[in-house]
């Protein structure tokens, strides 16, 4: 090894240590003066105690908050009344932009597709999964199995399912799982799945409701165990059973935890960006909200386009926010 290898190697291994101890340092304080507080309210009698008790235990977690929430809000609302490189005031010209230009109209088209197709797919699969798997011996192994994907990041996911739409010329070996299967099908010549529109956008969909249909079916197996018996029960008597009974009794009983489960899902994916960003780079047709908000503001570094892109997916989300928080209100008042 040369001289300079090691030199660079030293200067490489003592900034790591530099920054590890920077790092390690900052912990080490943050924790004694979170002690040091908690030794101080633990002293604390009299009048302020209740007051300074409220204080160490909201305090770090609204600070948290603030900084990490709403002080970034407020910026990226400023910065989306401003030029691309923050210098001249323009108003409202970004979100006019985004409500005028054809390829962000585009852009909000894929969203909505995605915002409809993904939730009720990954919920209907998570609610028919949830009726066959408690049915049956070891339950619990297929729903750990089923479930498991969302032990996986979106990236992870969106790998795994790069390989499967790896598309190659039908005289070659097949390494993508669904050309072969196409190929073995009769299917002589598959098309190049990623550049295909506007299929590519629905097996982008796939990935995510791959993931998601496993928490939909745990969420929603509680649900329906949670049913009395009673009412199973004089449901048969009556003369339900089969799909009767799933439409006109278990479906009402659910109803609640049902729409919550699809309003997560719809939440999460109004805010997908890993799946395209690492399957098209929203190439091909398949550019969303969430990744052309990327794309404008580090990209192309236009960071007033970008924010008022921000801007228009906080709004979008926060309607979906609120009604989880109603729905899950009226669930808690009935029980």
């Amino acid at each position: 090894m040369s001289a300079t290898s090691v030199l660079l190697a030293d200067g490489a291994w003592s900034d790591a240590t530099v920054k590890l101890g920077n790092s390690l340092g900052a912990i080490a304080g943050f924790l004694g003066i979170l002690l040091l507080v908690f030794l101080a309210a633990g002293r604390a009698s009299g009048r302020i105690t209740r007051p300074l008790a409220v204080a160490v235990f909201l305090g770090p977690a609204v600070l948290l908050l603030i900084v990490g929430l709403v002080a970034p809000l407020v910026r990226t609302l400023y910065l989306s009344f401003y030029s691309d490189d923050s210098s001249r005031f323009v108003g409202g010209r970004n979100y006019g932009w985004a409500l005028t230009n054809d390829s962000v109209h585009h852009v909000l088209l894929n969203t909505l597709i995605w915002l409809v197709v993904a939730p009720l797919t990954a919920t209907a699969l998570g609610l028919v999964l949830a009726l066959l798997v408690d049915r049956m011996r070891g339950q619990a192994v297929y729903k750990s199995l089923i479930f498991m994907p969302m032990a996986i990041s979106l990236v992870g996911a969106s790998i795994i399912f790069k390989f499967v739409y790896e598309a190659r010329d039908a005289s070659q070996q097949q390494i993508g799982l669904l050309s072969q299967l196409a190929i073995t099908l009769g299917w002589e010549h598959p098309p190049n799945w990623m550049l295909t529109q506007p299929l590519n956008t629905f097996l982008l969909m796939a990935v995510m409701v791959w993931v998601q249909t496993g928490f939909a079916m745990v969420v929603l197996s509680a649900a329906i165990k949670a049913i009395p018996d009673e009412v199973t029960e004089a449901a048969r008597l009556d003369g339900a059973g089969g799909l009767k009974l799933f439409w006109f009794v278990t479906v009402p009983m659910i109803r609640t935890t049902v729409v919550v489960v699809l309003t997560t899902v719809m939440i999460t994916t109004l805010k997908a960006f890993d799946i395209v960003r690492t399957m098209t780079g929203g190439n091909f047709g398949t550019q969303v909200l969430a990744n052309e908000m990327y794309s404008q503001s580090f990209v192309q570094f236009n960071t007033g386009r970008g924010s008022a892109l921000a801007v228009i997916l906080f709004l979008a989300v926060l309607p979906l926010v609120a009604y989880n928080i109603v729905q899950l209100r009226k669930e808690r008042a009935v029980r």
